[in-house]
């Protein structure tokens, strides 16, 4: 398969680093003016797509009506909330740093402008961040020379994940924690390329090719992927956020596994882990739909890939120095491979490897757990995205294959009603109708 440097990306020795404690930080590294101060309507603040332009300059509105993120603060508010900061001793959600963290652009008092407003809640500057050296320039300035002055380079999956991860998973400085959950706190799933297009303020086109790079969606799924499995695998590996007394981190591990009624008898042995049951096991969605990218990547690590997920399980049952000590080996090695994902260009005949690769760990019954089949539902749709994109559905075949798609989506619309057989022949139905 061809593999290709992605323009305008940063140095892979500089990538390898990044962390999504580390991506906080330099989001917050310059004065952030608020999101009045893009609202302009010769801005991003126009109520209608300009056709002159290089971007659309009505970002601010889509923004401000669609996008979830600009309510974020306004969740706080509910009486649901307000609730689980009264069970967890932090007074008023919308007070509380902890919620604040990822409900609002809780950057420190020091670093905000004027016009900025902590009620507008996940603003511009939260993903592209403090716009105070380059807000002045970025137009009439090239990309590179905006990136340089700070603009956080969004458009490159590897930093776009760690952003996106640090809320929607936790980081160790953003720890979403078991005990938050307990208190009410709905479970977090994530994926890169499906949250990326949920409500998206931008087109990909020629312009933006130019600007910013090649754009691949499936290639993004994959990077995610691996960016939320070295994600989890930080946490636990850190002493502090990984592990609370004689416990380790309840989050990282499978919500499922646990919570399910006690005259429950559908315990099943998965391939992926060789554990028995009764064996709380570590939430290794991310880890499985990895392996599937690697399938069209390399065979070869995608086999080591496995080997890897069931050592990591079966050190969590001797001790914690053989978990970490495994832990640190699979995130060197997912880091390497990420980075082979973040250069690799899918074409269109690797997308049946991708869908034939989940099929099968289907049928071997790894997605015995909710978690791992959601994330593969999701995966699903980005391929399906691709070959639509490729030009290889026409418009009957393309809507078919939807329905089976949306089939497949109503297996996981309810975890405590989650079905492996229903999942997996919805599944082959969608395999079916894809080229």
């Amino acid at each position: 398969m061809k593999q290709t440097f992605w323009m305008g990306m940063v140095l892979a020795a500089a990538v390898l680093g990044v962390r999504a404690e580390a991506v906080s930080t330099t989001i917050a590294a310059h004065k952030h003016l608020g999101v009045a101060s893009c609202a302009n309507s010769v801005c991003h603040g126009a109520t209608e797509v300009s056709a002159k332009a290089k971007v659309q300059m009505n970002e601010f509105a889509v923004w401000q009506e669609f996008d979830p993120h600009a309510k974020a603060y306004q969740t706080l508010l509910t009486a649901e909330s307000q609730a689980i900061a009264k069970k967890l001793g932090l007074g008023p959600a919308e007070q509380a740093g902890v919620c604040l963290d990822c409900h609002a652009d809780n950057v420190p008092a020091a670093q905000r402008g004027e016009k900025f407003q902590i009620e507008d809640g996940v603003g511009c500057e939260a993903c592209h961040g403090g716009a105070d050296p380059w807000i002045a320039s970025h137009v009439e300035a090239g990309h590179a020379d905006n990136l340089a002055a700070g603009l956080f380079p969004t458009e490159d999956p590897v930093q776009r994940s760690a952003l996106c991860l640090s809320c929607h998973a936790g980081s160790r400085d953003r720890m979403i924690t078991h005990r938050i959950m307990g208190a009410g706190h709905p479970r977090l799933s994530f994926e890169l390329d499906t949250f990326t297009w949920l409500h998206p303020h931008y087109t990909v086109d020629d312009d933006y090719e130019q600007r910013k790079g090649r754009y691949d969606g499936v290639r993004d799924w994959g990077v995610g992927q691996a960016s939320a499995a070295i994600n989890a695998l930080d946490v636990l590996l850190d002493p502090k956020a990984g592990w609370h007394g004689i416990f380790p981190e309840l989050v990282l591990f499978d919500c499922h596994a646990c919570h399910r009624p006690m005259s429950g008898k559908a315990w099943g042995p998965r391939q992926g882990t060789g554990l028995g049951p009764g064996v709380v096991r570590l939430n290794d969605a991310n880890l499985v739909m990895f392996r599937h990218v690697l399938a069209a990547v390399d065979a070869g690590a995608a086999k080591q890939a496995l080997d890897f997920n069931r050592r990591l399980h079966q050190a969590t049952t001797v001790d914690r120095d053989q978990t970490f000590a495994v832990a640190r080996a699979l995130r060197e090695q997912l880091v390497r491979w990420r980075e082979a994902t973040r250069a690799t260009e899918f074409p269109a005949e690797s997308l049946g490897l991708v869908l034939g690769s989940l099929v099968a760990d289907a049928e071997r019954g790894e997605f015995r757990d909710y978690a791992a089949a959601e994330q593969a539902v999701m995966a699903v749709q980005s391929v399906v995205v691709a070959f639509e994109g490729a030009g290889l559905l026409d418009d009957t075949a393309a809507k078919r294959l939807q329905e089976r798609v949306d089939a497949l989506y109503a297996t996981i619309e309810n975890d405590e009603r989650w079905s492996m057989t229903k999942f997996t022949e919805a599944l082959r139905a969608a395999r079916a109708a894809a080229p």
